[in-house]
Order: structure tokens, then sequence, then C-alpha cells
């Protein structure tokens, strides 16, 4: 194998796990931060953990999400494999829909941090945000499962042409 193959390879496969660690991460931390806020009456800690969140996202996911496409291109392309195959037509559906699920979760999750800005205590937090909160965490689901099918695929390679 060449150098570039092995270089795109290994760029691909860290900026991989840097956005699957940092999404669990974030989805982690938020949620506990969020019930531990709500049980302690803390308004400081939704709001730290609300303001990680959303640097989290800004330094960590959204590079590694455009990382990903640029370094999925350029294996393609340097293994030669067909763009318009199944198995990449696959992959890149299931792309665009994580994406389709992340892009509200980014408005959202700044709303939030809008919004515990503002308020001075928990309890002064809106209806609006618990709910939003929840579509937060919901539309993450079916993300991470698209995501874990992307690994199979990228590993497995089923649906492939010609065994690549």
């Amino acid at each position: 194998m060449s150098a570039p193959i092995e270089f795109w390879k290994a760029a691909h496969i860290l900026s991989a796990a840097i956005l699957f660690g940092t999404g669990l991460g974030i989805a982690y931390f938020c949620w506990f931060g969020y019930r531990s806020a709500l049980r302690s009456g803390e308004i400081g800690v939704l709001r730290a953990v609300l303001r990680l969140t959303v640097i989290a996202d800004a330094w960590l996911t959204a590079p590694a999400v455009v990382f990903q496409a640029l370094s999925g291109l350029a294996l393609m392309h340097l293994l030669g494999w067909p763009i318009a195959s199944r198995w990449s037509i696959a992959v890149w559906c299931l792309y665009a829909f994580v994406g389709l699920c992340w892009l509200p979760v980014l408005g959202i999750q700044v709303q939030l941090k809008r919004e515990a800005e503002r308020v001075a205590s928990i309890g002064a937090l809106s209806a609006q945000f618990h709910r939003q909160f929840r579509w937060w965490f919901a539309l993450g689901i079916p993300a991470f499962l698209a995501v874990i099918v992307i690994f199979y695929m990228m590993v497995a390679k089923p649906l492939a042409v010609n065994g690549t």
C-alpha cells in the first residue's frame, strides 16, 4: 500500500474516532450535567455544561465532520473506488442522515445555552427549554446508530464493488 493511502486511512480513522468519541462524550456530560443541575438547582452547572457543549461541537465535532467527507473522498479517489457504487451511495446517504440529525442539534444547543444564560434559576427555565433538550437528546440516538452502521460499512464493506 502506498504512503498517501496509509496516511489518508489513518487520518480518516482518527477523525472518525474524534467524531464518534466527541459526540458520545458531549451526549454523556450534557445529559448528566442537565440531570445534575435539575437535582441540585444549580443553574451555574447547566450554564457551564451547555457552554462546553457548544464549544466542543464547534472545535471538535464540526472539523471532524468536514474532514470525514474530505478524507473519505480522498481515499475513494486513491483506491479507485467509484463514487456511484452501491457501497458509496449507502455510506453517503447515512452520512447525510447523520448530518440531518446533527444540524438541528447545533441550533438547539445554542438556544439552550442562551436561555440558561438569561434565567436566574433552574426553576425559571421554560417548558420549551425542557422540550428542546429532549429533542436534542432524541436526535442523537438515530444519528449514533447511523454512525455505528457507517463504521461497519467502513470495515466490512458490504455492497462493495469488486471486493473493495
